[in-house]
């Protein structure tokens, strides 16, 4: 750590109650704001589970009860969330995850990323003027719809890591999809909110009444197709799902005319699972986990830590202007190099190694500077004779998380996602499907050559999901966590795990603070009575803000003295439970 001449720390961070007359806008993000409203941490003795609705978290629990493990949980609540959170996650999508054996001390990482069809090429979002099309005229409809990878994922780790009968994983699933659950105020907001929804016969089922409006608060919402889907799925096994009847449905639905796609049976038949090497990495004397690419996230949050690990945030009031100046900046660096080298592995002309590799990372972070925004940060040369490729590429923030600890000391990390808030809008079997290939790169490439995130046949698109592990100088497992939302999922998970490390904060108290950071554009803070005095403050540091709603779902379970606490976002309807 290079020191630093404190009497400058102490003038910034007083500079940084000052006023300010800055008028920032209010951006609406695409899954919605629907409250805030704090929750405490919960403890228990031998097991947590947090998870992003009620429902998912008492399955997850009540399978821990009955003998199961971390990846039993984790497969029961998926499949629930598929039921009561369609608009996030479900079959239809794909998602990481992260698992710890206790016995072996083994991380690995499970790789359920959607595949782009074998018909996909660099044209599939350009428009027939050569321009790339806008994002809802490539989202909406069959055009964007990927590989669905979570079916053979959850089954895959199941086989390596699972106790309980595949088939009894099923259940509380299969009994809300046939005997409904109360439609929650978050899932009527969001169907209100949507302007595309509607346009789907199988959505205007699901999701409307008989008059057309949105189905109330409280209403029961059940669905026999998702029902039946997951009995041939419980009966058959997850490859049911990628062949016959299943299969034939999805590509029938994927072409349909408007904003056709290009899934084939073939495509699906083809795809699978990998299991990758966890890129883990240290933070002070921890040791930090996460999910290699084609996920940006796991390289992004080491390589964001990295850059923080210059400064000694522990010294530096974690409320203050200066420690989110900090923080901003390092995420401009970050998100810098993300859109610039970042993709399919097989694209990608380097590792994540060269990314967060120490002497790199002490380069860029000389870049921050104690009294100013570096304003808008251009992209590293980890190789200096390779030019990086300017290509940033939307990812919406429509995802769930899922944290679990067994009482064998086994855990996983889950984020899945369908990407826009109810995907592609096109429902199938009771599901909705993804629209994961606007992840790519619209403009496949620009003046330094092709971008690795280039739409081609095959390929797995850019995300910037990150479940993570940390573990402690001792070497055991000190925490699980991740969150959805978008490409600022790595401020996010950044952003809790300085709070756990450095600040020794409670697990909901980090979730509580209001999020502040950068994409490498504006400095994003949340629109809060907390927000607008830190938004104010940090103009003094030449920041270019913006006001918005930031609707994380950060899942954390963390190690405490007696046992597990568990914490979930306030800014969602997610629950912590253990025993």
């Amino acid at each position: 750590m290079r020191p630093y001449a404190w009497c400058q720390i102490a003038l910034m961070v007083a500079l940084s109650s000052g006023p300010s007359t800055l008028v920032a806008q209010n951006p609406d993000p695409p899954e919605a704001a629907t409250g805030f409203l704090p929750r405490p941490a919960v403890v228990a003795r031998q097991a947590m589970v947090v998870t992003a609705n009620p429902h998912a978290t008492e399955a997850a629990l009540g399978v821990l009860q009955a003998g199961g493990n971390a990846v039993d949980a984790a497969v029961a609540a998926a499949l629930v969330l598929n039921v009561v959170e369609p608009q996030s996650s479900g079959l239809g999508g794909g998602g990481f995850l992260l698992h710890f054996d206790a016995a072996t001390a083994r991380v690995s990482a499970w790789d359920g990323r959607e595949t782009a069809p074998a018909a996909a090429d660099e044209s599939l979002f350009i428009d027939d003027a050569g321009k790339p099309t806008g994002f809802h005229a490539a989202a909406v409809g069959g055009r964007a719809v990927g590989v669905p990878g979570l079916p053979l994922l959850l089954a895959e780790v199941h086989r390596r890591h699972g106790h309980l009968q595949w088939a009894s994983l099923f259940e509380p699933a299969i009994r809300l999809a046939e005997d409904g659950f109360p439609v929650s105020p978050r899932l009527h907001a969001l169907i209100a909110r949507d302007r595309f929804l509607a346009g789907d016969a199988g959505s205007r089922r699901l999701f409307y009444d008989d008059t057309g409006a949105p189905l109330a608060v409280g209403t029961s919402l059940r669905n026999p197709e998702l029902a039946a889907l997951l009995s041939v799925l419980a009966t058959e096994g997850a490859e049911a799902f990628y062949r016959g009847g299943v299969a034939a449905g999805i590509v029938r639905t994927v072409s349909a005319e408007p904003n056709p796609g290009r899934l084939s049976m073939d495509d699906l038949e083809r795809y699978r699972v990998i299991e990758r090497e966890a890129l883990c990495g240290a933070y002070r004397r921890w040791q930090v986990c996460g999910m290699p690419p084609p996920s940006s996230g796991g390289g992004s949050v080491l390589a964001m830590l990295g850059l923080l690990s210059r400064f000694p945030l522990a010294d530096i009031d974690p409320d203050s202007a200066f420690s989110s100046h900090l923080f901003a900046e390092a995420g401009r660096l970050t998100y810098a190099d993300r859109d610039a080298w970042y993709g399919d592995p097989r694209a990608m002309p380097l590792t994540p190694a060269r990314l967060i590799d120490p002497g790199y990372l002490e380069r860029r972070g000389a870049e921050i500077s104690l009294k100013s925004s570096i304003g808008r940060a251009q992209a590293g040369h980890p190789m200096l004779d390779l030019p990086p490729v300017d290509a940033a590429s939307l990812e919406r923030p429509s995802t769930t998380h899922l944290s679990i600890v067994d009482a064998e000391g086994n855990a996983v990390s889950l984020t899945a996602s369908i990407e826009d808030a109810f995907g592609s809008r096109r429902m199938v079997h009771g599901m909705l499907l993804n629209n994961q290939l606007t992840d790519f790169s619209f403009v496949p490439d620009n003046e330094h050559g092709v971008h690795p995130n280039r739409v081609g046949p095959g390929k797995r698109p850019r995300s910037a999901m990150a479940p993570t592990l940390i573990f402690a100088p001792d070497g055991r497992l000190h925490a699980v966590l991740g969150s959805p939302g978008g490409s600022a999922i790595i401020n996010y998970v950044v952003s809790a795990v300085v709070g756990l490390i450095d600040w020794k904060m409670a697990p909901d108290a980090i979730l509580a603070r209001p999020h502040v950071g950068s994409r490498n554009g504006p400095t994003e803070v949340e629109d809060s009575s907390v927000g607008r005095d830190l938004e104010a403050r940090l103009g003094l540091f030449g920041h270019e803000t913006v006001l918005r709603d930031q609707t994380s779902g950060t899942s954390l379970v963390v190690r405490a003295p007696q046992g597990w606490a568990g914490a979930a976002d306030p800014r969602r309807e997610g629950k912590a439970a253990g025993y």
